[in-house]
């Protein structure tokens, strides 16, 4: 059993195929959502997971949770031995090999399995996405259409409020 952590503010289509691949990989997947306030999200957990439900739901082996505190911690409690991670390029890996070498330091039974981004999805990171989107760029085929939606809603919400 495997745990896909993130913040999925929003979800990608980077995110979505790893999520498709490691739900080949493992028998059970869990999606889980970072509970951190600190990064001022656009979205909140609730919303992020009604996203990720609205394209998780065709892997049968996939559930979606959220979390907070240590994701070994969590991991442990919920008796998964593999952290799924995703590397798109050379700076993701330095971050990640700090985190996997902490987290192996914690809880050595716990494996981290990195898997190269897929590269049509190399570049995109959900902070470009709603930059990108904010300023009026294109973002389809980069996100699920019915995230666009969302952020087309959100960011309709956000210009009549300043207007």
């Amino acid at each position: 059993m495997a745990i896909y952590p993130g913040s999925f503010d929003p979800i990608t289509n980077g995110h979505l195929d790893l999520i498709q691949r490691g739900s080949r990989l493992f028998d059970r997947l869990i999606v889980s959502i970072l509970r951190n306030e600190t990064k001022e999200p656009l979205f909140s957990v609730e919303e992020r997971t009604e996203m990720l439900l609205e394209v998780v739901h065709v892997y049968p082996n996939v559930e979606v949770d959220s979390f907070d505190g240590l994701l070994v911690d969590y991991a442990t409690e919920h008796s998964a031995t593999v952290l799924l991670r995703g590397i798109r390029a050379i700076s993701d890996y330095e971050y990640e090999l700090q985190m996997a070498l902490m987290n192996r330091r914690l809880r050595p039974e716990i494996e981290t399995v990195f898997m190269m981004s897929n590269e049509a999805y190399s570049f995109i990171s959900s902070r470009l996405v709603k930059e990108v989107f904010g300023l009026g760029g294109n973002i389809s085929g980069l996100v699920p259409p019915s995230v666009e939606a969302r952020l087309d809603r959100r960011l309709s919400k956000t210009k009549l409020k300043g207007a």
